[in-house]
């Protein structure tokens, strides 16, 4: 297994819509890789108080090959497109060999 880990720093004047991200954004991102073994999507917010991130999601894929197509797929465009619809927060992209 391998997981992709996409997280949003918090900083000021930082937006983050997470409806949107919920009912569209994740979604997409499930479509345009399931083919590349996409297993699933993990969405965490924060608590309350204090707090680096505005969200974060692990995407589980079955192995890093798996990542490396999603990431190198045209959909991946569309994906990173659709960013700008629910933040202005630049996403941090960490992999993690499970």
């Amino acid at each position: 297994m391998a997981t992709l880990t996409v997280s949003y720093p918090l900083s000021a004047g930082a937006t983050f819509d997470r409806d949107y991200y919920l009912s569209t954004h994740v979604p997409l991102v499930q479509a345009a890789w399931a083919e590349f073994g996409l297993q699933s999507a993990e969405v965490l917010f924060p608590a309350a108080g204090p707090q680096p991130l505005a969200g974060l999601v692990l995407l589980r894929f079955a192995d890093q090959a798996g990542v490396d197509a999603a990431l190198a797929s045209p959909r991946t465009r569309e994906v990173i497109g659709d960013v700008l619809n629910f933040t202005n927060i630049s996403p941090v992209i960490f992999r993690a060999d499970d």
